[in-house]
C-alpha cells in the first residue's frame, strides 16, 4: 500500500531534522527529491510539472556549494528565511552597541571592556530588560532579545540559533517560526522580570531555549523516533543548565523560554497551515509579531534622544 504524499513528506522532513541535529548525513532520496510548492508532495528534483497536482514546479534553487546539502562547508547549517533575519538583527544590534561602547568609554577616559564587552549603560539605553519595564517600557521585553553583553555571549547564542532555527522553521513553517520565536523570547523575560524585578539582563538565549522546548514538545507526536530525538535535546538543556550554575546568566529567562516552548511545540500543529482560515491566522500573527518587534525598536530609538 502506497503512503499518502503528505504523510511521506512529513516523515522525510522529520528524518531530515533528526539527521541534521545528530550531525549525520541525509539519506540519498533527500538529495534527489524536492517538495512541490503547491501541494507539498515529494516529487523528482528535476520535475518541471508536479505529477500529483499538475502545477508547474519552477526552477530548482541551489543553496551553497558545500558537499553537504543545506550546510556551509558541510558543517554549519544554512539559516532559512526568518532564522537569517533574526541572526542579522542580533549581529547588527551588537555592532551598534559595540560602537556606542567605544564612544562612551573613550569619552569617559576608561578602557573598553575586554573580549568585545558592551557597556552596561549602553545596554540599558538600547533596551535591556530592566525595572523600567514596570514603569511602562514594555518594549524592553522584545529589544532585550536582540542585545548581547560580549563576543562570547553573542557567539554562543548565534551558533545555537543558526543550528536550531532552521530545524524549527523546517518542521513548522516560516510564519509559525516567527511567532514562536518572539513568544518564547518574551515569555522568558516575563518570568525573569517576575523572578528578579530589579535585575537587568539581555540575550537571545530565552528564545533559543524556547526553540529547544518546541522541538521537545513536537517530538512527543513521533513515537519511538521522537523519544530518541528528545533524549538528545534534553542533553542540550542539561548542558545549558550546568553552564548557568557557574556563570552569571539569566536562568529564569531560560526556564521561561523552555517551558513556553514545550507547551507550544506540543500544541501547535507541525507543517504549513492545513486550511485557508488557519493560514490567514498564522499570516496575521506573523505580521503582528514583525510589527511588535519594529515598534519596540522604534520606541527604543525615540528614548535614545
Amino acid at each position: 500500500m502506497s503512503i499518502p504524499p503528505k504523510l511521506w513528506f512529513q516523515w522525510q522532513r522529520l528524518k531530515k531534522v533528526f539527521s541534521s541535529s545528530w550531525g549525520g548525513q541525509e539519506s540519498a532520496p533527500s538529495s534527489t527529491v524536492r517538495m512541490c510548492p503547491h501541494c507539498r508532495a515529494l516529487i523528482d528534483r528535476d520535475a518541471k510539472v508536479c505529477p500529483l497536482c499538475g502545477e508547474a514546479t519552477g526552477p530548482v534553487r541551489a543553496r551553497g556549494g558545500g558537499s553537504t546539502p543545506g550546510r556551509i562547508m558541510g558543517v554549519i547549517p544554512i539559516p532559512t528565511t526568518a532564522s537569517s533575519v533574526f541572526v542579522v538583527a542580533n549581529l547588527a544590534l551588537y555592532a551598534i552597541s559595540w560602537y556606542m561602547t567605544q564612544n562612551t568609554e573613550a569619552t569617559q577616559l576608561y578602557g573598553a571592556p575586554p573580549m568585545g564587552g558592551i557597556s552596561g549603560q549602553v545596554l540599558l539605553r538600547l533596551g535591556a530588560k530592566a525595572p523600567y519595564i514596570l514603569a511602562g517600557q514594555w518594549w524592553r521585553l522584545v529589544t532585550a532579545m536582540f542585545l548581547h553583553s560580549g563576543l562570547l555571549h553573542i557567539g554562543m547564542n548565534m551558533w545555537c540559533l543558526v543550528d536550531l532555527g532552521p530545524e524549527v522553521e523546517s518542521l513548522f513553517c516560516t510564519t509559525k517560526f516567527t511567532v514562536l520565536y518572539l513568544v518564547t523570547g518574551v515569555a522568558g523575560f516575563v518570568l525573569s522580570l517576575w523572578w528578579s524585578p530589579f535585575g537587568t539582563s539581555v540575550g537571545a538565549s530565552g528564545a533559543i531555549m524556547g526553540l529547544i522546548g518546541i522541538l521537545i514538545g513536537a517530538s512527543f507526536h513521533h513515537g519511538h523516533l521522537g523519544k530518541q530525538y528528545r533524549s538528545q535535546l534534553w542533553k542540550w538543556v542539561i548542558y545549558i543548565a550546568i553552564f548557568g550554575i557557574f556563570f552569571n546568566v539569566d536562568n529564569a529567562a531560560h526556564f521561561g523560554g523552555l517551558t513556553t516552548g514545550l507547551a507550544l511545540g506540543y500544541l501547535v500543529p507541525e507543517g504549513e497551515p492545513a486550511t485557508r482560515p488557519s493560514e490567514n491566522l498564522w499570516n496575521a500573527l506573523a505580521v503582528l509579531s514583525v510589527l511588535v518587534i519594529a515598534a519596540s525598536f522604534v520606541m527604543m530609538a525615540l528614548q535614545l534622544g
